[in-house]
């Protein structure tokens, strides 16, 4: 069991080690902390947290480095995240505001949280699994051509343009545009795509091949509305970090290129009462990653809750970056609730 003074000391060894990537010594402690203990004390306490796994000696002589264990110690022990500054709490809301679209929004948010993180930023796509549809939309383009336009009670919109195997003339776009809204509108995702593929049978196809053509479009664009989707921003910081890594960093860019591994993780990490999350170091070896580090901060869409996270090594400013993960968590959260009520 870890003494309180004993847990103080984990907490100045890891502040001390994030700030300068050094191993952290009983005498720099006395130094730059006030225990009002001798550095004889302070040498006892480490041993003792050296003999809970807590701390580590990364070679003879030397001060010692916090461990994955000591990294979880030190995030389940903070009192309190502490708040974001006024200005970047400002900058927050400045570069969120007035988006686009949801996809404007999701790849805002990302760029903010690299900005003010120095990591990579993660976020999870609202789930349309469970979103209705509220619009379907049909554009001629050319006299064989359609663009379709879905549109989600989430906030999912889909644009894809659809060939057809006819021409068809305003009045045709009408009544296919009548039938498919007929057919999906208010419907819940998963409805709507069990009713356009029934539309998919040979029967349908001889009585009006324009319709069965649309029909194949929706249903891959309702199927995407079905999927996880992750964006990502800032691997580059990875390269510019690769020192604070014990390993290699290649399982980290191939989880950013393959994105399944991070949405499994992300999905799979626990949140304490306040929404935050933390899974570290060797907790994600499961996952191929075990020399990297997770935070994560729940907020509120729609269509349930998802996540927006940083990743980055185990040797990461915990607090800071929790706080700016649920900065941002709670500010995407109250601009959806404010999108949903505008609708």
């Amino acid at each position: 069991m870890v003494s309180e003074r004993g847990l103080q000391v984990l907490r100045a060894i890891v502040q001390d080690y994030v700030a300068t990537h050094e191993p952290v010594g009983s005498r720099s402690i006395v130094e730059r902390h006030a225990f009002g203990v001798s550095a004889a004390t302070i040498r006892n306490d480490m041993a003792q947290l050296e003999d809970e796994e807590l701390i580590a000696a990364p070679h003879t002589s030397s001060g010692r480095v916090p461990t994955d264990k000591g990294y979880r110690v030190f995030v389940n022990h903070l009192a309190q995240v502490r708040p974001l500054s006024t200005a970047q709490r400002s900058a927050i809301e400045t570069f969120l505001a007035d988006p686009a679209d949801l996809d404007d929004l999701m790849a805002r948010t990302v760029r903010v949280l690299t900005q003010l993180t120095g990591q990579v930023a993660l976020a999870q796509y609202p789930s349309f699994a469970r979103a209705s549809i509220t619009h379907i939309e049909l554009v001629a383009i050319a006299s064989n051509r359609l663009l379709v336009v879905l549109v989600t009670d989430a906030g999912g919109v889909s644009q894809r343009i659809a060939g057809l195997p006819v021409d068809v003339d305003e009045g045709d776009v009408a009544v296919l545009r009548a039938r498919l809204s007929a057919l999906i509108v208010a419907r819940s995702v998963a409805e709507a795509l069990d009713r356009v593929r029934a539309l998919h049978e040979p029967v349908g196809v001889r009585q009006d091949p324009a319709l069965a053509a649309l029909a194949v479009v929706i249903g891959e664009e309702l199927e995407e509305f079905r999927q996880e989707k992750l964006v990502m921003a800032g691997a580059a910081t990875l390269a510019r970090r690769e020192q604070d890594f014990r390993g290699s960093i290649h399982p980290l860019l191939e989880a950013i290129e393959e994105q399944v591994t991070l949405l499994r993780l992300m999905s799979e990490m626990v949140v304490d009462e306040h929404g935050l999350a933390a899974s570290i170091g060797n907790e994600n070896a499961p996952f191929g990653l075990g020399e990297a580090s997770i935070v994560a901060s729940d907020y509120v869409a729609p269509g349930g809750t998802a996540r927006v996270g940083i990743m980055g090594p185990t040797r990461m400013d915990y607090p800071s970056n929790l706080a700016a993960a649920r900065a941002v968590a709670r500010y995407l959260s109250r601009m959806l609730e404010e999108d949903d009520a505008g609708r």
